[in-house]
């Protein structure tokens, strides 16, 4: 049966979340669009001071088990959370880092392929690629009205190279070229296997349709599934923003964290 969303959206979904348990639940946290506003670039978005002391006491109060999950390379989600490096699933489940190590679970796509599809930056300006070696992101929301060249520019050079083995995950004005069969979803599971996240229970928050694969395993984990402005089947709340998650994060840790540590003393 499919839960009315709308019934427990918004303010009562931070009332909802703010029930979580830190001493048995993984928090499984997206990032753009979700812990913060989506910029006109991947680059050119603001992480607030308030939300990595959060995080940091987030850390604390779950013995470790707050993680990233991210379209993002694991080493730009480092750059941005410095000096916090928190386990992560980047690439949309291409890497996977619980400690120190990143582990790449997608073989990169050939340099070529790549290049090809990066000169759709210069065939129509505005458009900004990020090749992250096992995927090309394709950002086109300065220029929406590129969309439909965009999916053509894709296809033409897929076909053009059919011996990369390929699929196309559309998000918010952006499209991934990646490898088929790797998600965000089925690195959670993975993730899930390991300490110290081994026997909680997840809670995941996103807000787009690279989320959904996480969405879709949450049930199976026994775990629950908040999202940022859309609904998704089986949700257990819907947050209004960003600023709202924010807000939810700390009237979390403001109910069961008595002692926190600086981000700079997780480095």
């Amino acid at each position: 049966m499919r839960m009315q969303t709308e019934l427990v959206a918004n303010d009562a979904a931070v009332k909802l979340f703010a029930r979580v348990d830190p001493k048995n639940t993984a928090l499984l946290l997206d990032i753009d669009g979700t812990l913060i506003e989506l910029g006109p670039t991947p680059f050119e978005v603001d992480v607030p001071d308030e939300l990595l002391t959060t995080l940091s006491q987030l850390v604390d109060i779950t013995n470790g088990a707050v993680a990233l999950v991210s379209g993002r390379p694991i080493r730009d989600i480092d750059l941005l959370f410095s000096p916090l490096r928190l386990p992560a699933i980047g690439g949309h489940g291409a890497e996977l880092r619980v400690r120190t190590s990143i582990h790449n679970i997608a073989p990169a796509l050939s340099q070529e392929f790549r290049e090809q599809l990066a000169t759709a930056t210069v065939l129509r300006p505005g458009i900004f690629v990020e090749d992250k070696g096992y995927s090309v992101a394709m950002h086109y929301r300065r220029v929406p009205q590129h969309e439909a060249w965009l999916m053509r520019h894709i296809a033409q050079t897929s076909r053009a190279f059919a011996d990369e083995r390929t699929e196309v995950l559309p998000g918010k004005s952006m499209f991934e070229v990646k490898r088929p069969a790797v998600n965000k979803g089925e690195a959670v599971r993975h993730l899930m296997r390991l300490a110290p996240f081994a026997g909680r229970k997840p809670v995941f928050i996103g807000d787009d349709v690279t989320d959904e694969s996480v969405f879709e395993v949450m049930p199976d984990l026994g775990g629950r599934g908040f999202s940022v402005s859309r609904d998704v089947e089986g949700l257990a709340g819907i947050f209004r923003s960003p600023s709202q998650v924010r807000k939810a994060l700390q009237r979390l840790v403001n109910e069961h964290s008595s002692v926190w540590r600086h981000p700079a003393e997780l480095n």
